[in-house]
């Protein structure tokens, strides 16, 4: 089955080992630093350098399109045979949202309310950033779907910090 995990960037090591991943996706600040667990090769390592954040702010980077699109496109280069981990800084709004995106795209013919549920199910932490998720709906045409289902599971339970999880790409 493949497996989409997802954690804050203080377990991104432990959550790599224990799920034998082989790919790792990084949603966080330019200002951070990150340091791929060995077992990644660099070329299995997406980096996007983004803040958690919804609309434009002076001197922060919000998620884009170009972003979405580099998502998109490093997932569905993904051979599947290992699963992949995504990550943010709390493992809450950027890393969760994109978990909720590469199932949306990896599975078209999911329900957008059941990818949502499911996200639920595994996180009641989850709260996906609402501007990657409304450019993903937009370049994924799903034709509002995607943020009417991630604004129907609502807020989450809150958190500083969220607990490892994952998402199943098929149901």
């Amino acid at each position: 089955m493949t497996r989409i995990y997802v954690c804050p960037l203080s377990r991104v090591s432990e959550t790599v080992v224990g799920s034998a991943a082989g790919h790792l996706i990084t949603l966080i600040n330019a200002a951070t630093p990150v340091e791929r667990p060995a077992s990644i090769a660099p070329e299995r390592h997406l980096m996007l350098a983004i803040n958690d954040i919804v609309e434009p702010i002076d001197g922060l980077d919000p998620p884009t399109a170009e972003h979405v699109h580099r998502l998109i496109a490093f997932v569905r280069d993904w051979d599947r045979r290992d699963p992949i981990v995504t990550h943010c800084y709390a493992g809450i709004s950027r890393s969760t949202a994109a978990a909720f995106i590469l199932v949306c795209a990896l599975a078209p013919e999911r329900k957008e309310h059941d990818i949502a549920r499911a996200l639920r199910a595994a996180s009641a932490h989850a709260y996906p950033n609402r501007l990657l998720v409304r450019l993903a709906d937009d370049i994924l045409n799903r034709d509002g779907r995607m943020i009417a289902a991630i604004e129907a599971i609502g807020e989450g339970m809150l958190a500083e910090e969220g607990v490892p999880f994952h998402l199943s790409v098929a149901a």
